[in-house]
């Protein structure tokens, strides 16, 4: 079986050496970049990248600008790296599309697991499901959002949102639920995390957006008529 291949960005080598041996114990390929510049060399170089360990302070080109330009071209989950633990930096990460986001000093073996996680998720849309709702069409297997016949551009975690809001319209899903089940493991910062999501998401779906309702004081719900039900073909 070909071995996923991981971009690790670091600008101390103590840690991308760290890193890249406990990855490459999970049978893991490791390419690696000491600054943000050289990171987006090899990222558009090399097509077969399957996640990217970013940290965010760099020589040359930061981490944020990093994640802005594999933003731009590709979905590729993204793992930031940071001695920063401010809340603001968080909620950055994830408005620009980052995935997981782990603070320095971590455990190795955490981070290794979460990578995990995070490729059994992309790798779980492998499926030849497509989700249907008024318009809405969702296709796992190719990981593209319509509405209407227009395509949408959704992050990797909105495109995550989204499929989960689908695959439970008319259920009443508590913040706690959705990030137990979209992020997959114990997230413990501010539930705001969420509701930034859930508002780029209403975003790009436009008038469609109105079918995620807010549910004040719990969470978020996918209701459209009661007629109305999640079709999977294929």
């Amino acid at each position: 079986m070909e071995r996923l291949k991981i971009l690790v960005v670091d600008d101390e080598s103590r840690m991308r050496k760290l890193v890249r041996d406990f990855l490459v114990k999970r049978n893991y390929e490791v390419v690696e970049a000491e600054d943000g510049s050289q990171a987006l060399d090899i990222f558009f170089e090399q097509n077969d990248i399957a996640l990217v360990l970013l940290d965010i302070m760099m020589p040359k080109v930061d981490g944020w600008q990093v994640c802005r330009e594999i933003r731009e071209y590709s979905k590729v989950p993204i793992i930031m790296l940071t001695a920063k633990s401010d809340e603001k930096d968080e909620l950055q990460g994830f408005e620009l599309g980052v995935d997981e986001y782990i603070s320095k000093p971590f455990s190795p073996k955490i981070l290794v697991a979460r990578v995990e996680a995070l490729l059994r998720r992309v790798n779980a849309y492998n499926t030849e499901d497509i989700l249907e709702i008024k318009g809405i069409i969702v296709d796992k297997s190719a990981h593209t959002v319509s509405i209407e016949g227009k395509s949408v551009d959704l992050s990797f975690k909105e495109f995550e949102l989204l499929t989960y809001f689908m695959e439970n319209a008319g259920i009443a899903l508590s913040r706690e639920k959705i990030l137990n089940n979209v992020w997959n493991y114990d997230y413990f910062g501010d539930a705001r995390t969420i509701d930034t999501h859930v508002k780029k998401l209403r975003s790009k779906m436009g008038e469609k957006g109105n079918y995620i309702k807010t549910i004040w004081g719990m969470g978020y719900k996918f209701e459209v008529d009661a007629k109305e039900k999640c079709e999977r073909k294929g």
